[in-house]
C-alpha cells in the first residue's frame, strides 16, 4: 500500500512539473514563447503583453527578432517596475497556426498589444528600433488618466478630440479603479481626465460622476449606469470613443485601409466643422446598416490634396464626397444632394452593384435603357475612373511579408 502511494505521489509530482513547464513564465528579459497551450493564460493574467507574430523564413521577421529582444532588455533596465506587469511575447506562426489564425495575422511580422486580456484595436506600426519599441511600452505602462486640479482646466480641452471626464470623491475608490481600467484599454481612442475631492464637489451632487465630452463643442453626455460595473462602463465608453464616422490621417491610414472596406470620404476644409456634422448626421441616420461593408471617413482636403488631384479637383472645390473602392475613385456628383433623403444611401448601393463603374464608362443607365440600339452602335469607352490613391497607404511591402503574396 505504501509503495502504491509513493508511486501516486511521484506521478502527481511529474504531472505538476509538466504543467509548470507549459505555463511557467521565466523572469528574464528574453521574450516568452507563446503557444496554443499558454497563450490565453499569459494574456489574461498579465497587464500588458506585447507580442511579435513572426515566421522564421520571413526576412523582415529575421531583422526584427533581435531588435525585439533588445527592446525587452532595455524596457526592464529603464523601468524596473515593469517586471510582473509587462511581458514581451513571441509567436512562431509556422508552428502555432491556430493562434495566428485566431488573431487574423495576415502579414509578418505583426506586433500586437494585449492589455488586461483585451487585444488593442491598433497594432504597432511605429519605428522598429530598440528605443522606439521600448518607449512605446513605457508609454503603455504610464498612467494615461490626466488629473486636473481645477474644473476650469476642462474648458481648454481640444475640441477635435474625444474626452472622457471623471469626477470622483477620492482616488482610492472602486469607482475610480473601474474608470482607470477602462481608460487603460481605450487609451488609444479617447483622452481620459479625472479630478478628486473638493475640486469636483459641484459635479458630484449625486455621487461620483462620469461624462463624455464630444469634439466640436457638442453637449456633454452623462453616463447613467452603475460606476462599478466594468462591462457596462466599458461598453458605454467604447461606443463614445469609437465613432461611426472617423477622421483619416497619415497616422491611421494604414490601419483603416487594412480593414479592407471601401471608403466613403468627405473631403473638407479643416475649418468647416458644420459640413462634418451634417455628414455624420446623415451617415448615422441612413447608413448605419452599411457599417460592415464600407468605412465612413472625413479627410482634411488640404492635407489630402493628392486624392483631390486624381479626381480633377483642388482645395477651392471643397467640400466634396467620393468613394475609394481601393481600385478606383468615384465622385459624388453634387454635395448639395447629400441631404436629399436616400441619395447618399443609393450612391453606396450603386458602388456595391457595380453601377458606378458601369456608368463611368457608358453614362447613366436610364438613358441607355431607352436607347439600347444607340448604345450598341457606339464603341465602348476607353476611359477609366481615377485610380485609388488610398490603397497606396496600405501596409508597406518594404517592412512586411504580405501572406497572400507568398502563394
Amino acid at each position: 500500500m505504501v509503495a502504491i502511494n509513493s508511486v501516486c505521489v511521484e506521478f502527481i509530482h511529474i504531472i505538476f512539473i509538466i504543467i509548470l513547464s507549459v505555463l511557467y513564465i521565466p523572469a528574464t528579459s528574453q521574450p516568452v514563447s507563446l503557444t496554443v497551450n499558454n497563450f490565453d493564460q499569459v494574456v489574461k493574467n498579465t497587464e500588458i503583453v506585447f507580442i511579435n507574430f513572426y515566421a522564421d523564413w520571413c526576412r523582415f521577421s529575421q531583422i526584427l527578432n533581435p531588435i525585439f529582444e533588445e527592446a525587452d532588455k532595455k524596457l526592464r533596465t529603464d523601468v524596473p517596475d515593469a517586471e510582473g506587469k509587462v511581458i514581451f511575447g513571441k509567436v512562431n506562426c509556422d508552428e502555432q497556426v491556430q493562434v495566428c489564425t485566431r488573431h487574423h495575422i495576415s502579414k509578418y511580422p505583426t506586433l500586437k498589444l494585449f492589455r488586461n486580456g483585451n487585444m488593442a484595436k491598433r497594432e504597432y506600426r511605429g519605428q522598429r528600433s530598440v528605443d522606439a519599441l521600448a518607449n512605446h511600452i513605457k508609454d503603455q505602462v504610464a498612467d494615461q488618466v490626466v488629473e486636473f486640479k481645477d474644473v476650469d482646466d476642462l474648458d481648454d480641452l481640444s475640441i477635435k478630440k474625444r474626452n472622457i471626464v471623471g469626477f470622483f470623491n477620492v482616488k482610492e475608490s472602486n469607482t475610480y479603479a473601474v474608470f482607470a481600467r477602462v481608460a487603460s484599454i481605450l487609451r488609444d481612442d479617447c483622452t481620459f481626465h479625472a479630478g478628486f475631492g473638493e475640486v469636483t464637489r459641484k459635479e458630484r451632487t449625486g455621487g461620483d460622476n462620469i461624462i463624455f465630452r464630444p469634439p466640436h463643442n457638442k453637449p456633454d453626455m452623462v453616463y447613467i449606469g452603475p460606476l462599478t460595473n466594468f462591462d457596462l462602463l466599458y461598453a458605454w465608453t467604447a461606443d463614445k470613443c469609437n465613432p461611426l464616422v472617423r477622421e483619416i490621417s497619415f497616422e491611421n491610414a494604414e490601419e483603416l485601409t487594412e480593414e479592407g472596406l471601401p471608403f466613403l470620404i468627405l473631403f473638407h476644409d479643416p475649418s468647416d466643422t458644420k459640413i462634418v456634422e451634417e455628414y455624420t448626421k446623415i451617415v448615422s441616420s441612413e447608413l448605419l446598416m452599411e457599417k460592415n461593408s464600407i468605412n465612413f471617413v472625413t479627410a482634411d482636403g488640404l492635407k489630402f490634396s493628392h486624392p483631390l488631384h486624381h479626381l480633377g479637383k483642388a482645395s477651392k472645390d471643397l467640400p466634396l464626397i467620393a468613394i475609394d473602392s481601393f481600385r478606383h475613385m468615384y465622385m459624388f456628383p453634387d454635395i448639395k444632394d447629400m441631404t436629399a433623403p436616400g441619395k447618399l444611401k443609393q450612391y453606396v448601393a450603386d458602388l456595391h452593384s457595380g453601377k458606378l463603374h458601369r456608368e463611368f464608362h457608358h453614362g447613366p443607365e436610364k438613358q441607355a435603357s431607352h436607347d439600347k440600339l444607340k448604345l450598341h452602335q457606339q464603341p465602348p469607352s476607353q476611359t477609366d475612373p481615377p485610380e485609388s490613391t488610398f490603397k497606396k497607404l496600405q501596409p508597406s511591402r518594404t517592412r512586411y511579408t504580405i501572406l497572400r503574396d507568398e502563394l
